[in-house]
C-alpha cells in the first residue's frame, strides 16, 4: 500500500475501534474548552477535569475570569502544575477575548494563537471541536503514533501537523486525532506498543521493531 492508502486504512480501522471520537476534556462552552486545554499543558486531562468544575463554577465566562484575582485563580488550579504561569495566561486569555474579540472565542488559528499561552495544538483543537474545521492536533500521543505508523519521521509538532494535513481527508482529520490519542493510551503506549493485539498491525511500519 502507498502511504496515502495506509492512512485511509488506519482512519477506517480506528473509526471501528472508537466510534465516538471526542475530546476527553469536560466543558460546556467554547470558552471552557479553551481554558481547559490551556490547563492541560504538561498535565493529564483527568487532572484537568478534577480542577475545572470549581474553576468554572467561580468563573464561568470570559467576563468573570477577566476580573478574577490572580491569587484566587492560582489557588483553584494549583494541582495542574505550572499554575502561576497558567493562572496569568487564563486571566490574559479572558481579557483579550473581551478587548479584541467581543468575548467570542476565535474560529481560526491565527487569532487563537494571539491569546496568551495558546499554541497551534490548542488552536487546532478549538477549530476542530468547536467550529468543525479541518484540524490536526499534534499532542505527544499523536506524534508518536504517526511516527510509529511510518506516516512521518520527526517529532516537531508543526512539521507533523503539516505532513498529516497532506495525508488525512479534511473531514476526518479532527476526529482522527482524538482516536489516535485513545489508541496511544490503550494500545500503542509510550512505554510499550502492544503490537500483538493491535488492529493496525497490517498498515503499520513499526511491527514490533523499535525504530
Amino acid at each position: 500500500m502507498t502511504k496515502k492508502q495506509r492512512v485511509l486504512a488506519v482512519v477506517e480501522l480506528l473509526k471501528q475501534k472508537y466510534p465516538e471520537a471526542k475530546c476527553s476534556l469536560e466543558y460546556k462552552t467554547p470558552f471552557q474548552l479553551l481554558i481547559a486545554t490551556r490547563l492541560s499543558a504538561q498535565c493529564t486531562d483527568a487532572r484537568v477535569n478534577i480542577v475545572t468544575p470549581a474553576l468554572f463554577d467561580a468563573y464561568p465566562t470570559a467576563e468573570s475570569l477577566a476580573a478574577a484575582p490572580l491569587e484566587r485563580v492560582e489557588d483553584l488550579i494549583k494541582t495542574c502544575g505550572l499554575y502561576k504561569t497558567k493562572a496569568k495566561d487564563l486571566i490574559g486569555i479572558a481579557q483579550m477575548l473581551i478587548t479584541d474579540f467581543g468575548g467570542i472565542v476565535p474560529d481560526n488559528i491565527e487569532d487563537l494563537t494571539r491569546l496568551p499561552g495558546v499554541g497551534r495544538k490548542t488552536a487546532n483543537l478549538i477549530c476542530g471541536d468547536i467550529y468543525g474545521k479541518p484540524a490536526v492536533v499534534t499532542d505527544t500521543h499523536f506524534i508518536r503514533i504517526c511516527n510509529r505508523l511510518g506516516f512521518v519521521k520527526g517529532d516537531n509538532p508543526l512539521y507533523v501537523e503539516k505532513e498529516m494535513r497532506k495525508l488525512l481527508p479534511e473531514n476526518e482529520s479532527s476526529d482522527f486525532c482524538h482516536r489516535a490519542v485513545l489508541f496511544g493510551r490503550d494500545t500503542c503506549t509510550a512505554r510499550k506498543p502492544y503490537c500483538e493485539e493491535c488492529i493496525l498491525r497490517e498498515a503499520c511500519a513499526f511491527k514490533g521493531v523499535k525504530k
